[in-house]
């Protein structure tokens, strides 16, 4: 999520590589190229938003790529939904305005050389910015669907490690408590937040996987053993 957007200079218009834009929001780029043609087919006068380009490729080969305008860009990803999507066109916005702000301050036309010098400096007060914008994404937190997924993937979890909701273990209100707190405390280090509903949105995957892999601790393996020793001895009596 580091990655520089490269936006270029095209005769005095800001544009990116439709390229680049296949790449970031992780899409293959003959589909992105299929969703611009259709985009021109249905509406002629967005044409000026996408320049037909080539580039060339490892092969020596020249292949089709679109130089696209801002507005382009806006029109493209407005249909790109979800939250890495979401960080993407935030940065992109971002790099945008620098740029555009930037090339407003320059009097004088500028040299290949300048231009050059022009993107680094964008680069590095865009890279900034991008990193105060992945910190807010981080600390946004998991959406009600997402919480009662973590809530249903602990109750299950716990189920699974006490041998099932029939067994002793598992109605013994206060072994399960234990169980439960453990867990929790574990979930709250790792995760270094107060709660479950305070996970990061970002690391909702990461928070199932955690739980799905929790195993009692040594203390409560012990416990459950005796529990599991006692039922089987007072069957025998």
């Amino acid at each position: 999520m580091n990655k520089l957007i490269n936006i270029l200079n095209q005769d005095g218009q800001l544009v990116v590589t439709s390229r680049q834009i296949a790449e970031d929001f992780d899409k293959r780029h003959s589909d992105v190229l299929e969703k611009i043609e259709e985009l021109i087919k249905t509406e002629n006068s967005v044409m000026t938003m996408f320049i037909e380009s080539s580039y060339k490729a490892g092969t020596g080969k020249d292949y089709k790529e679109y130089l696209i305008t801002r507005d382009g860009f806006s029109l493209l990803v407005m249909g790109f939904t979800g939250a890495k999507a979401l960080s993407w066109k935030l940065k992109y916005i971002e790099a945008f305005n620098k740029m555009e702000k930037t090339i407003r301050e320059q009097s004088k036309p500028l040299s290949a050389m300048d231009q050059l010098r022009l993107q680094y400096q964008v680069i590095e007060e865009h890279e900034e910015r991008v990193t105060k914008i992945e910190s807010q994404l981080e600390r946004l937190e998991v959406n009600p669907s997402q919480r009662k997924a973590i809530q249903n993937a602990r109750h299950r979890r716990v189920s699974e490690l006490l041998g099932g909701k029939k067994t002793i273990a598992y109605k013994d209100s206060s072994f399960r408590a234990k169980v439960y707190s453990e867990m929790g405390r574990a979930f709250n280090n790792y995760f270094d937040v107060p709660a479950y509903d305070c996970t990061p949105k970002n690391r909702f995957k990461e928070a199932l996987e955690l739980i799905e892999s929790y195993n009692l601790s040594v203390d409560l393996s012990m416990e459950l053993k005796r529990i599991n020793n006692q039922v089987e001895f007072e069957e025998v009596i």
